[in-house]
Order: structure tokens, then C-alpha cells, then sequence
């Protein structure tokens, strides 16, 4: 098969043929038809990621066609449409057993502890557990962005961010990541105040759903706008990014007893940020961390995607080819769009 592999780290990303992917006893192969950029492949390829073995093919949020399974699989077959989140759990752990695959402690990546999807076909283990039916009328590029920033987003802000309508809730960064946040929250009826550096996002963000936004390169303070806006802070905050400054003001903006959800990644100098711990005790808010979605759980998010009531497609604002997205891989500034970007040209 064709693939985007390197062979150390911050090293080029060529194109290679490389041997199909097999099955194993319990797992499935899956031809690619549509895989999602994502700012963790970046992080992967920096060597940002303990479980990545070189020589890799990243590549994490996809989309395709069962092809082969293990004589174990008693669920898929080959021909079916799936998509998978991307945390793949075992299944039988004491995390998957209590039903939270998303943290299980056997748990499997593909593009970070095996081979992931920049290629034409991939494997997924344990594919009774971790594959995800999907419905004729969600295409492969809009399936493709949903296994990591929305999923992820999705379970961010309605299991563990408890959304309920009319309350007010802030996203930090307006990534991919972060619009989706926006969008599920004003899906969930919602008042969502939306924070990035750009004008462009942030005029996305108001097209998802957004009430209101701040431009964070131009604020003298987000904290004291964000609590402005809501009326002396929000219910929930997110950090959809992942730095030192999102997460410090994500906690500060809330409202006593509100709760702080972590979705970005934290890394490089912001690995172990400092935390306004004296706001935590003193009004009594809740520090969650948030890390993906469990393959059981998406069929709320499917049915609303089903029904109109989400729309991730408005967010994939390009496709490009797996050539392109090697090239890039190690800039990932010269795809830089509003939005997601998908690969779907093998």
C-alpha cells in the first residue's frame, strides 16, 4: 500500500509502498477513504508522543470501508462503512468494563502505537469494541473529522462539561477542536463566548453558534471580557488549546462552583502548567481532563449529525491529498485554514 512515513523524528515524510496491514485475531482493516489533518500528528512527528516507534505512518481521525477482519470479529464484516474514535480500548480491562474505553489501560492509537491512517489502508484492534456503524448519509470526509476534535469535543462538553441550556460557556482556542466545542454547546442551547487571535475563526465561531467572541491578541484582558459578557463568568470554560495562558484563564473566567474542561494537549514549556489553585479552593470549581469519546457513545452525537442539529461538514473548510499532507506535515502552517482539513486523495 501507498503511505506517509518517517523515519525519525522532525524528519522528512516521503511516500512510500509498504506492506498491507493485517488483521490479527480480534481487529479490521480498513481502506482509508478520508483521514483528518490534526495538530496531534504534528506533535507525534516532533516526538512529543512516548508510544510512537519509528519508523511511523501518523494519522488518527479517519474514515472507510471494513476490508478484512480477525476470526475472532463477530460484529463487522468486509463492505461496511465505519468510522472509529481515536482511543481504541481493549475491551476487557477495569477501565472498558466500566464502560470508559476512552482511558482504557490497554488502550491502542493508530498513528501513535501502531501505524495510523496516512495511508490507504489501516488496522484497528479490537474492532468489536471500536468500530462505529456509519449511517449512508454522513459522507467520508465529514466521518473523517469526527474521531478526534469532535468526538472529542462532543464528549467534552455534554458528559463531562454537563452543558444545559441558557448556560454560559466559554471555549479558549478555536481550532478545529475548539469550533466544534462551540457548535455542540450552542447545539445543546447554550451561550457560548468563543476566544482566538484570529478575526477569520472567530467569524467561523460566530457561524457555529458563537453569542459572542474576543480577539485574545487584542483584549487587555480576557478573563474580566469573558466575565462582562456573561454576567460575572461562565458555568463552564474549556482549553481547546493547550497552553499555559488558555488554561490560566480558562480556570479564572469561571463563575464560583463552574467547571474547567481540558482538551488541549499540553506540551513543551506548557507540559506542566501553573494552575490559579487559590480560585480552584476559593470558589470551589471543578479541574477536568477530557480524552476522547467511547465508540458506544456515538449515537446521540450521529443522530443529531443525522437530524441537522450538528453540522461538523460546515466546518471541513478543505481536502487535500496525502502527498500534500506529507509535504506539510512537519509546517503545518502552509495548510493553515479556519477549520479542519481532511485528507481524501490517495
Amino acid at each position: 500500500m501507498k503511505a506517509a512515513l518517517y523515519e525519525q523524528f522532525k524528519g522528512s515524510v516521503n511516500l512510500c509502498t509498504v506492506a498491507d496491514p493485517l488483521p490479527g485475531e480480534t481487529g479490521a482493516v480498513l481502506k482509508v477513504e478520508a483521514t483528518g489533518i490534526c495538530r496531534s500528528d504534528w506533535h507525534g512527528w516532533m516526538g512529543h508522543d512516548k508510544d510512537i516507534m519509528l519508523p511511523h505512518v501518523p494519522g488518527h481521525e479517519l474514515a472507510g470501508i471494513v476490508v478484512a477482519v480477525g476470526k475472532q470479529v463477530k460484529s463487522w464484516k468486509p463492505g461496511d462503512r465505519v468510522t472509529v474514535p481515536f482511543v481504541c480500548g481493549c475491551g476487557s480491562c477495569e477501565q472498558c468494563e466500566s464502560g470508559n474505553h476512552q482511558v482504557c489501560d490497554n488502550q491502542t492509537q493508530p498513528g501513535f502505537t501502531h501505524w495510523g491512517s496516512y495511508a490507504e489502508y489501516v488496522r484497528i484492534d479490537c474492532a468489536d469494541t471500536n468500530l462505529v456503524a456509519l449511517p449512508e448519509s454522513i459522507d467520508f470526509v465529514t466521518a473523517a473529522s469526527l474521531g478526534c476534535r469532535f468526538a472529542t469535543s462532543f464528549r467534552a462538553v455534554v458528559a463531562q462539561g454537563n452543558v444545559a441550556p441558557g448556560k454560559w460557556v466559554a471555549v479558549h482556542g478555536c481550532g478545529g477542536v475548539g469550533l466544534s466545542a462551540v457548535m455542540i454547546a450552542a447545539a445543546f442551547d447554550a451561550h457560548v463566548i468563543a476566544i482566538d487571535i484570529d478575526d477569520e475563526v472567530l467569524e467561523m465561531a460566530t457561524k457555529s453558534g458563537a453569542t459572542a467572541t474576543i480577539n485574545a491578541r487584542l483584549s487587555s484582558s480576557v478573563v474580566d471580557e469573558v466575565r462582562s459578557i456573561s454576567g460575572g463568568g461562565v458555568h463552564l470554560s474549556l482549553d481547546a488549546l493547550g497552553t499555559t495562558e488558555t488554561c490560566t484563564n480558562s480556570i479564572s473566567n469561571l463563575r464560583k462552583r463552574g467547571r474547567h474542561i481540558q482538551v488541549g494537549l499540553m506540551a513543551g514549556e506548557d507540559y506542566h502548567p501553573a494552575v490559579p489553585m487559590e480560585l480552584v479552593i476559593g470558589n470551589e470549581l471543578e479541574l477536568i481532563g477530557s480524552h476522547g469519546m467511547q465508540a458506544f457513545e456515538y449515537g446521540k452525537m450521529l443522530q443529531m449529525i443525522e437530524s441537522g442539529k450538528l453540522r461538523p461538514d460546515k466546518l471541513v473548510r478543505q481536502t487535500v491529498s496525502l502527498e500534500r499532507a506529507a509535504q506539510t506535515l512537519g509546517n503545518p502552517a502552509d495548510l493553515q485554514v479556519p477549520g479542519v482539513t481532511v485528507i481524501n486523495q490517495f
